[in-house]
């Protein structure tokens, strides 16, 4: 946009010059031919005013009615110059309120455009933070999920080594169970004998 307004710039100028070029050539012509018609109209007005023979009235009348054409045809030319000179003005005028519009609408564009450009840069660096945090959350997880995996591995091989040495921790309990009552049945009766060695004796 900021290309096209450059360039659009670049053309209005051009045009501009060709206008004041138009502008000051018809207004050249305008006054050649005023100056022309300033000459013939003396001229014009004499021979309308002179009355002599038939004769010279007539090459007088045909000259004056020569002179009257070429007026009209110079006032013609004025008149037309005139109006090349108002239609160069009018489309001049034209052309710089469209380039002011254009100016105006561009440079509305594309402060919105670098509006919208800040925005999504802002919303481009929140969403790399996002990002950033994710990953890191994620990184976290994934190590709690390890750590969480490892220790389970070693509760599942401690529980394995529980279960597979279960019914001979058993037994060996019950062996000792065993051998604890058996302990203390001698235990007993080795008291219940001192008793009666102690009754006896004394």
């Amino acid at each position: 946009m900021q290309q096209q307004l450059k360039y659009a710039g670049e053309d209005r100028e051009l045009a501009n010059a060709e206008f004041a070029k138009t502008v000051a050539d018809q207004r050249a012509t305008q006054d050649l031919l005023k100056s022309a018609l300033d000459v013939l109209k003396p001229y014009f007005d004499f021979l309308q005013t002179q009355s002599r023979s038939a004769r010279k009235q007539a090459a007088l009348v045909q000259s004056s009615t020569r002179t009257r054409g070429v007026v009209k045809m110079i006032q013609k030319l004025i008149d037309e110059a005139k109006q090349m000179e108002e239609d160069a003005i009018y489309a001049e005028q034209k052309a710089q309120v469209g380039y002011e519009d254009f100016v105006k609408d561009t440079n509305g564009s594309i402060e919105e455009k670098s509006k919208e450009m800040v925005n999504k840069s802002e919303l481009k660096a929140k969403a790399e933070d996002d990002k950033v945090k994710s990953e890191e959350s994620r990184d976290n997880i994934l190590l709690e999920l390890e750590m969480l995996s490892n220790e389970a591995a070693d509760l599942h091989k401690a529980c394995d080594f529980v279960l597979k040495n279960f019914d001979i921790r058993q037994t060996a309990r019950d062996e000792e169970v065993e051998a604890l009552k058996q302990a203390k049945a001698i235990l007993s009766g080795a008291k219940f004998m001192q008793v009666l060695k102690n009754g006896f004796l004394g």
